[in-house]
């Protein structure tokens, strides 16, 4: 499993299966040599790590397990990778990939766990990509998505929180989309990004013209977020941008009813600046989960947080955060900025909706109106359907737009802006 999450296998085994005989093999002074072979035999469940699988390769491979689990198994999808090669090098009678996004990217991703838990059901892999990803992914093909859903079909458990039958005592998710306005100092910076982009892009070709859409669209939502986090001089947060404004209001609204709250970004450094912005505002701790915070700090986070006196709001970047934690002390999740895939963001929002939640949990999800957000946001619906047709959710092929599609794409409505 992801390093992430070591430390919440151990606490679910330990509540779930308490007379398991738990080994975690991680960390500097992890058993090695006979110390490992004698930790592995007294031991019922080994827990380890991806980073570790791929380091400690060999001494997993002389273990002839009984049964190999791999939780967020997307972690395999690059097929080609050191850490996914050694993960299917692993001798065991069963393997079992544990995922809620199979298709995170591309159907290349379904071919990689599958390769894992099924060697050979797909073919090789030149041959899945000519019978059905180019075919289910550019021509949406659905004869190929039909017959890609029968092949796997029988080998594939997929289980949606959403099915009463299943989870019979799960409340509801209740999503909502907020559209702020751009302040005045927002649009003016904005406004400056789409000129010179859409002029550098029209003379660009290949890999230089995607690089140069997405790293276009990365500082359109950095306005959008807030302009200190595009011009990075240190400037006060307060008064500047129509979402951090929602957001306090937000915020208020939660607090008020004693309630907790998740706030997740892309964006570790805008993380960062919220996590002190939002102390001073209320004078209340705020938490600050990213990608440089270690295991211990981690789990700690995660435990004060549950505790009915911990403190009420979390600051997650999406990426450190955004899966396999169990946060359900959180009935709010707001999402201060979209990821392009609709996957990773149901990923976040999990962390709150999932097992153990006794209340209605209420998405937020903001955008700022008149700009690229708001019309991303309508293609994310766009992009669920690749993988609904098979397994999961997909994403979409938005650096090859035109020119023209992109200047509609990023051009900013000016009825949106709040003077």
């Amino acid at each position: 499993c992801p390093m992430s999450l070591v430390g919440n296998w151990e606490r679910e085994a330990a509540k779930f299966a308490p007379a398991l005989r738990v080994h975690v093999h991680h960390g500097a002074e992890r058993a090695q040599g006979e110390s490992f072979v004698r930790a592995v035999r007294d031991a019922d469940l080994v827990v380890t790590t991806y980073a570790l699988a791929a380091r400690d390769a060999a001494a997993l491979g002389e273990i002839q397990w009984h049964r190999v689990v791999v939780d967020e198994a997307q972690a395999i999808k690059n097929a080609a990778t050191r850490q996914a090669v050694a993960i299917r090098s692993l001798p065991a009678r069963h393997k079992i990939a544990v995922t809620g996004t199979p298709v995170e990217n591309r159907l290349a991703d379904l071919w990689a766990i599958m390769e894992f838990a099924n060697p050979g059901l797909l073919g090789p892999a030149s041959e899945f990509k000519r019978a059905y990803a180019e075919p289910i992914q550019r021509q949406g093909d659905q004869q190929a998505a039909e017959r890609l859903r029968r092949l796997t079909q029988p080998f594939v458990l997929r289980r949606l929180k959403t099915d009463k039958s299943i989870i019979s005592d799960l409340p509801e998710k209740l999503e909502m989309e907020v559209v702020c306005n751009l302040t005045a100092e927002q649009a003016t910076l904005y406004q400056a990004i789409v000129d010179d982009a859409l002029a550098v892009i029209e003379g660009a070709e290949g890999i230089e013209r995607k690089g140069l859409v997405l790293a276009t669209m990365t500082k359109l939502k950095q306005v959008c977020n807030h302009p200190a986090q595009l011009l990075r001089d240190g400037s006060r947060l307060a008064g500047r941008s129509g979402k951090l404004a929602r957001l306090e209001e937000i915020l208020e609204e939660v607090l008020e009813a004693g309630e907790k709250a998740l706030l997740f970004s892309q964006y570790a450094e805008f993380g960062g600046a919220l996590q002190a912005y939002l102390t001073g505002r209320f004078g209340r701790e705020v938490l600050f989960l990213h990608g440089g915070v270690a295991k211990a700090g981690r789990d700690e986070m995660v435990s004060r947080f549950q505790a009915d006196e911990g403190p009420p709001i979390f600051v997650l970047s999406l990426k450190a955060g955004g899966t396999g934690l169990t946060l359900t002390a959180a009935n709010h999740v707001i999402h201060v900025d979209r990821w392009w895939n609709p996957a990773v963001e149901d990923q976040a929002t999990d962390r709150a909706f999932r097992i153990g939640q006794k209340r209605n949990v209420q998405v937020r999800k903001f955008v700022c109106a008149g700009t690229v957000e708001e019309r991303i946001s309508a293609m994310l619906a766009d992009k669920r359907e690749l993988a609904d047709r098979i397994v999961g959710t997909g994403e979409g092929w938005i650096t090859e737009l035109s020119t023209d599609d992109l200047r509609d794409l990023f051009t900013l409505d000016r009825s949106a802006v709040v003077e």
